[in-house]
């Protein structure tokens, strides 16, 4: 593609710090031309929302709770609808997520999921060769040719006639891309991943009506909807697409956009599609949100379930408002792995998901998401029984009246030692594989994300900072603190490191893993993302 762009300064000429396989295919002139003027156009904005999520997290530190915004009242009670979503959406009744690692991807497009959300955020380590790599793969996914051949196991890997609907997640708005400079500062990372993506892919995948589609991560309001509305408008008219083309996904994987779904519609009323239960990174946000009230303290992670408390309410908001809005509400992760010559295993793993999935059906979900291919089938089972139509967007939940405190209701439980080891263990050993160029790591039989490592040391700090009681396997209690912290990180990194042996390939990236979750959780202000002072560490190991 070659666009009129105007040739940037030298102030404003981009700057790459590295140079990585199939950078010259992805970031060509006109592309990283298309990323500097978009970084010209909506840094600022973007700079701007950052401030006001600081600002808003002071309020809730100085003593507020989160609440309906008084100033947007006429929205959510207001009668309208957002656009129609295009017949290619109107079935997404399991969607399949996933990095977007070349073999993974072809799996996930052949998987019979309805929808494949490639994820640049959570699931993806984003060192720069993973970052291009992915970027590289949409172009051969736009031009028919993603396939790999494997050297080592002689196996190939092709699309299918019928692949799966491909939505893109970009990643977050906190996020820089380190290895792109404009004017001395590191460019915006989720307007470097939407800029590559549309510029390269918009115009065919609109030509072919299979997108451009796109999940949006972490929004915290309406504004940042907005910000987001202001670079589709832009980017379909900059790229010649017709506006309303590029349909977006929000999840709602934050405390305070919990409060601002409908605004959050009604700024992308002409490009939304639907909103997603993100549920381990909201629970991360209730922690993260609500950090210095010792009332929202939260038990042991497992406890911590779709059925009970401010989960059961922020599930059921989310079908309300995208049902009166006319859009799809899309239910939550299933990250189970099965596990090779287990069958009673699987089949236990297996009846939690269709528990699962039965329970999201039955409040009105009109899809879910999985992890793995094997559950895509399982979960299929599930919605092909209980939802016959493509969606039940016609199915009002207007009966459901959600008061801000069921918003905030905090779960009730207790908090062991068994909890709190597994979130030491577990948060080391995915930030270990995180440093080491894998985003998506298995876990305890669990595909685990970035919203894993995030949501342990938040517990631990929140357990910390509230100096909570913790039940002790042997009997007796302790108190959560920082000290015992140091002790159960030594504890754990023997405990691994026995595990994976020592020539396991990550090995060595296991004392930068410790330092880094042992800082975070035991800071004296809880740090935002655990993921901006590792990504620091893994630029320096790429």
């Amino acid at each position: 593609m070659s666009l009129d762009l105007a040739a940037p300064s030298i102030a404003t000429r981009p700057v790459f710090l590295r140079v990585v396989r199939g950078q010259d295919r992805v970031l060509t002139p006109d592309a990283t031309a298309f990323i500097a003027e978009l970084q010209a156009r909506f840094g600022s904005k973007l700079h701007a929302l950052m401030v006001a999520r600081q600002r808003r997290q002071e309020r809730y530190d100085d003593g507020r709770l989160p609440d309906y915004l008084e100033e947007t009242v006429t929205i959510r009670r207001g009668i309208w609808s957002a656009a129609r979503v295009p017949d290619v959406l109107a079935d997404r009744r399991v969607e399949i997520t996933g990095p977007v690692d070349r073999k993974m991807m072809i799996n996930a497009l052949n998987s019979g999921a309805k929808v494949f959300m490639a994820d640049f955020e959570d699931a993806t380590s984003p060192s720069f060769t993973n970052i291009i790599a992915g970027h590289v793969n949409m172009l051969d996914y736009r031009d028919g040719t993603l396939e790999l051949d494997d050297a080592e196991t002689g196996k190939s890997y092709r699309v299918g006639d019928t692949p799966a609907v491909l939505i893109v997640r970009p990643r977050g708005l906190h996020l820089d891309e380190a290895n792109m400079m404009i004017g001395g500062y590191a460019v915006s990372a989720a307007l470097f991943d939407f800029g590559l993506n549309i510029f390269h892919n918009g115009r065919a995948l609109a030509a072919t009506g299979r997108g451009p589609f796109y999940y949006l991560p972490k929004l915290e309001g309406h504004r940042e909807a907005r910000f987001w509305n202001e670079v589709f408008v832009f980017a379909q008219d900059r790229l010649g697409i017709p506006q309303g083309t590029i349909k977006a996904t929000v999840l709602i994987e934050t405390l305070p956009a919990a409060f601002e779904m409908d605004e959050i519609v009604w700024e992308l009323k002409d490009h939304i599609a639907g909103l997603n239960s993100g549920r381990w990174d909201y629970i991360f946000s209730y922690i993260k949100s609500l950090r210095n009230h010792s009332a929202y303290v939260l038990p042991d992670r497992a406890q911590v379930t779709m059925d009970r408390a401010f989960l059961a309410t922020y599930a059921a908001r989310v079908v309300k408002v995208c049902h009166r809005r006319g859009i799809h509400a899309m239910g939550g992760m299933a990250a189970q792995i099965p596990v090779k010559n287990d069958p009673a295993t699987n089949e236990a793993a297996f009846a939690k998901v269709r528990a699962d999935k039965l329970r999201e059906v039955g409040m009105g979900f009109d899809g879910t998401w999985v992890a793995h291919p094997d559950l895509v089938p399982v979960a299929m089972e599930v919605f092909d029984a209980e939802m016959p139509g493509p969606n039940q967007i016609r199915k009002p939940r207007q009966e459901w009246r959600i008061e801000p405190a069921m918003l905030l209701k905090p779960t009730e439980g207790t908090i062991t030692e068994a909890g709190v080891r597994t979130n030491v263990s577990v948060a080391i050993e995915y930030l270990a594989q995180w440093l080491s160029g894998r985003g998506a790591v298995p876990i305890h039989n669990l595909m685990e994300d970035a919203a894993t490592a995030e949501i342990s040391r938040a517990q631990i700090w929140q357990w910390i900072r509230h100096s909570a009681s913790v039940a002790l396997s042997a009997g007796g209690e302790r108190t959560m603190s920082r000290e015992w912290l140091a002790e159960l990180v030594q504890e754990e990194i023997v405990s691994i490191l026995d595990r994976i042996g020592p020539n396991a390939f990550h090995r060595g990236r296991y004392a930068s893993a410790a330092r880094i979750f042992q800082e975070a959780a035991s800071a004296e202000v809880l740090p935002d993302f655990i993921t901006l002072p590792a990504y620091d560490v893994l630029n320096a190991l790429d």
